[in-house]
């Protein structure tokens, strides 16, 4: 006579199909993220310019959109002083929301759904607010050198819809000493003509790599 273990047996099969189902939710977890992230950042995956980008004018960054505007004081890193602003400014657009609720994984309603947002204090939906923040790493990005976060403070005072001009700006106002500056950083909302966020961050501004 021989003895058939069905339950082990059973307990087999339902972890091998366990496996193979939690793989392919994997997979296409990654494929969503990557097909998101290439929205958001087209270059990211295809060098090739698309038309809506250029090469850009920094070494510091890859390229530009061209609905994007940014303004610096100064373009040599050795002369950085107190004082020296830089502005980055762009659109924040229905698929730049979209995107940044994919790669993020904040799909909270308030940005995604209008009945929702409707209902709620703002009336309608609203960008996130990490996403209008974002912008002063942009700025960041686009002083002389090679700019390393350290720190940040922030203070939300509004919000921001989609489709509204925003523009960040940064401006020195404390050498620390080591390649480290204390900045101000606040973002307007220019289509209301509204400060929306205002705070203070620490950075490192390293030499670019040859």
């Amino acid at each position: 006579m021989v003895y058939k273990n069905t339950g082990t047996e059973n307990l087999a099969a339902m972890t091998s199909a366990w496996s193979a189902m939690t793989q392919s939710v994997i997979q296409s977890a990654t494929a969503a993220n990557r097909a998101a992230v290439s929205t958001m950042f087209p270059l990211a995956f295809d060098h090739e310019s698309n038309g809506d980008t250029v090469p850009a004018s920094i070494p510091s960054v890859e390229y530009s959109d061209l609905d994007w505007a940014f303004e610096r004081s100064v373009d040599d890193r050795d002369d950085l002083s107190v004082g020296d602003v830089v502005t980055f400014e762009k659109t924040i657009s229905e698929d730049d929301v979209r995107a940044f609720a994919a790669v993020s994984g904040d799909t909270n309603r308030l940005h995604l759904d209008e009945a929702f947002a409707a209902d709620t204090r703002f009336g309608e939906r609203i960008v996130h607010g990490t996403l209008v923040s974002g912008l002063i790493s942009a700025a960041l990005a686009r002083l002389p050198g090679l700019t390393v976060y350290l720190s940040q403070d922030l203070q939300f005072n509004g919000p921001v819809g989609i489709g509204d001009r925003v523009s960040a700006r940064v401006e020195i106002v404390e050498s620390l000493g080591n390649d480290q500056y204390r900045l101000e950083t606040t973002i307007y909302n220019e289509s209301d003509d509204v400060m929306v966020i205002d705070g203070e961050a620490v950075v490192l501004i390293d030499e670019l790599p040859e």
